[in-house]
């Protein structure tokens, strides 16, 4: 019994692990419906642990449903972006201090390096293109690994981990933001090695500020004629 409690657990965590990489990659766009007999015969899974990871994104508002509508993925209005850039600068922020007061030398050698690596690639291909969704996310998830805190930790890295990262795909396509959010990234850093968790806390905060400012600036409310036209576009 508990044999098969685990596989079940282990197939569901897979599907809602592959159903997050699908919407992440733009393979089910914003406002697409999410067909469950598609996507159980391209997991080859049953339905039972592709419901399982369809409920769970609806639980981290990644995914929406209606009446006879079905599942679909969530599209980023102004609005909706402006109350996950609130979150995130509260939660981020508290990260943040309480990063700075227990980040250890090694930790901040390691964000050094990764700013110095995300640097060097940059001279590669241009800072327009080098913000990857892998580069950001990595480093605010490390500081927020540094927190030690388990509670800020699973809210940035699980409960809302992908529709984060929805913001961020979008961002990416916003070449300006790059360099920006590169600079931002070291007086972050600057901060944390200082052990000042005021400024640290600052530093986050101004980050996410000038994010959202960016993001709600660029995304189109759903009930324009663009948003509209968009949505047709993905059914």
């Amino acid at each position: 019994m508990l044999d098969e409690l685990d596989d079940s657990t282990t197939v569901a965590d897979s599907a809602l692990a592959r159903l997050t990489q699908v919407i992440l990659d733009g393979e089910l766009k914003p406002g697409a419906k999410v067909s469950e007999p598609e996507l159980a015969r391209r997991f080859g899974i049953s339905r039972a642990p592709l419901r399982e990871a369809i409920r769970r994104l609806e639980e981290r508002s990644v995914l929406t449903r209606a009446p006879r509508l079905g599942a679909r993925v969530v599209v980023l209005s102004p609005a909706k972006v402006e109350q996950i850039f609130v979150v995130r600068e509260a939660v981020e922020g508290m990260i943040a201090r309480e990063a700075a007061k227990l980040i250890t030398d090694a930790e901040v050698a390691q964000l050094r390096e990764s700013l110095a690596r995300q640097k060097a690639r940059s001279e590669e291909i241009g800072f327009s293109t080098f913000l990857t969704r892998e580069l950001d996310s990595d480093f605010h998830t490390f500081i927020a690994q540094c927190s030690r805190n388990e509670f800020l930790i699973k809210f940035l890295c699980e409960d809302y981990a992908t529709l984060i990262g929805l913001c961020r795909k979008h961002l990416r396509q916003v070449p300006e933001r790059a360099y920006r959010a590169f600079v931002e990234h070291g007086r972050i850093v600057d901060a944390l090695a200082d052990r000042d968790p005021d400024m640290a806390e600052l530093a986050m905060r101004r980050h996410i500020q000038a994010s959202r400012q960016m993001m709600v600036a660029s995304v189109q409310d759903p009930g324009s004629e663009g948003g509209r036209r968009r949505r047709r576009g993905t059914n």
